[in-house]
């Protein structure tokens, strides 16, 4: 459940944009005096009533009634409103609140890095963080990029747009974009597209992984013309092949394939989603390299539902590999990579590094590099 701090920035926000004073509900002075006021006029009217008719008590114990109900109804509203969800929609429904001392200055990276970080955790989401689905943000706008016509890629932010966020490989990112926007609002002067991809930077790093090398430099699109076709993002289905398809598409070589196939290291597979379901790996809110030595040290076998094609550990069925993570085992070449990193967690993570980075930067026109 989120903190109450938050819970109350958000009320006080809305009750800011209503015109209210957030120290009607907060203040126990008010209340005090609210109570006592409320009190002397109970007595002054129960006075009159002794010297009227029976009509008159009637009328005074009504008011009573309707005093003291309104006050209890407004106490546990309010109170519902520090021990409750936020709902999903409603005047309360939105993003996290981000609690910011003052607007940052444009080009103040580190104060976005900051604010990025400081809404990852969550104990009522997932495994309790928000960073693989950050990690999965910045990995599909940016990898729909061709190297032969220079399309696509993460500048431009296109995924704002219909249709590319309703494609079913996005399904579930509306999660990811949603979180970022107060984010955005504490920072305005930052584009989409280098928050996006930014935020699956912070998240790779305080999740434990590799610092990521990550330049700003992309700006937004002002609408969706410059969406490519779907089906460019890699589809889990499929074999080795379709990678080298997909990751060549950009520019990648097997090495490359491999090393990004390690995101999978991180987060977990939803129905709702990709159809799939589960986790990769026992521990998916940490970067590691647990991926690669699960799927070579295990038996992975067909897992019996209703759903999609998947695997799951015979020994425990509690994890799950992808059509396209049995691949890297079936392929000579991606084999020998899975089994480098399996052992060196160092040699992955240095090899993620400039291959993640890379795959944010496709298509981005940055400057030109002044010659020395």
């Amino acid at each position: 459940m989120a903190s109450s701090a938050p819970r109350l920035a958000r009320l006080g926000a809305l009750l800011a944009r209503q015109g209210a004073p957030a120290t009607s509900l907060l203040s126990s002075q008010g209340l005090r005096a609210f109570s006592e006021k409320a009190g002397a006029e109970t007595t002054a009217a129960a006075a009159a009533a002794t010297a009227s008719t029976g009509e008159a008590k009637s009328k005074i114990r009504g008011f009573q009634a309707l005093l003291f109900g309104g006050l209890g109804a407004g106490f546990l509203y309010g109170y519902s409103l520090f021990t409750s969800q936020v709902p999903e929609s409603g005047p309360l429904a939105g993003p996290p609140a981000l609690l910011t001392s003052k607007p940052s200055t444009p080009g103040d990276y580190d104060a976005v890095r900051k604010s990025i970080a400081g809404v990852l955790d969550n104990g009522d989401y997932d495994d309790g963080s928000y960073g693989p689905v950050l990690v999965r943000l910045a990995w599909h706008a940016s990898g729909t990029y061709a190297k032969k016509d220079g399309s696509g890629g993460s500048n431009g932010a296109t995924m704002r747009f219909a249709p590319e966020c309703e494609w079913g490989a996005n399904a579930g990112l509306a999660v990811a974009r949603k979180l970022l926007e107060p984010v955005k609002a504490a920072h305005p002067w930052i584009s989409y597209a280098d928050l996006w991809t930014l935020a699956g930077v912070v998240a790779i790093e305080e999740m434990g992984g590799p610092t990521i090398p990550w330049r700003a430099g992309r700006s937004d699109a002002p609408d969706g013309s410059k969406i490519v076709p779907d089906g460019r993002l890699p589809d889990a289905k499929q074999g080795a092949k379709h990678l080298r398809d997909v990751f060549g598409r950009m520019g990648f070589d097997d090495k490359d394939i491999v090393a990004l196939s390690g995101a999978h290291t991180l987060g977990r597979c939803h129905t709702d989603r990709s159809g799939f379901s589960g986790p990769w790996t026992n521990a998916p809110t940490t970067f590691s390299n647990l991926y690669f030595q699960e799927l070579l040290n295990n038996k992975w076998v067909v897992k019996k539902w209703d759903g999609p094609l998947q695997y799951e550990d015979a020994k425990s069925q509690s994890l799950m590999m992808l059509p396209s993570d049995l691949a890297l085992l079936s392929d000579r070449t991606f084999k020998k990579y899975v089994t480098q990193y399996a052992k060196d967690e160092e040699a992955f993570f240095k090899d993620f590094a400039v291959a993640f980075s890379k795959l944010l930067e496709l298509g981005v026109p940055f400057p030109a590099a002044k010659a020395a």
